[in-house]
């Protein structure tokens, strides 16, 4: 199996896990179920609204990890059920969505068989910070009257 490098540049340092992460949901990206919709409601906000019908509340957990939105839902069996025919699809899944840096969940509601997660994207402050430049010890001499000193 070939292995694409994203982050080959050498002007791109510390960018390894988001290569990872980049790895991650595109091998999860095959599986098309549940589907799901994500909308921009305002500048600031994001929504992501999954189809879960037949799930239960407690049959679904929404986490954060690392920088990974994780959605999983496992239906439990009911036991002492029949099924004359079962269409339904009772299957577990796995959804994961890769999380800015500074996007937060705000909260997650299940209503009419739709999980629907908020999430904020506070505006970044602009952050300017300077560096001291330092002196080494050799550069002393070449500022004093030392070697090489024209004047």
């Amino acid at each position: 199996m070939n292995r694409t490098v994203y982050f080959n540049s050498p002007f791109l340092l510390g960018f390894e896990h988001l290569e990872r992460l980049l790895e991650r949901t595109a091998k999860s990206a095959g599986d098309g179920y549940p589907p799901y919709n994500i909308e921009q409601p305002s500048e600031d906000c994001l929504r992501i609204t999954l189809a879960v019908a037949g799930f239960a509340k407690d049959e679904l957990n929404v986490t954060v990890e690392g920088r990974q939105l994780v959605i999983r839902g496992k239906q439990i069996e009911a036991n002492g059920k029949t099924f004359l025919h079962r269409g339904i699809a009772a299957r577990q899944f796995q959804r994961a969505f890769v999380l800015a840096e500074g996007i937060e969940v705000s909260g997650a509601e299940l209503e009419h068989g739709l999980l629907t997660i908020e999430l904020s994207r506070p505006q970044a402050e602009s952050v300017i910070r300077t560096i001291e430049i330092g002196a080494t010890k050799g550069s002393a001499k070449r500022n004093g009257k030392g070697e090489g000193d024209l004047s």
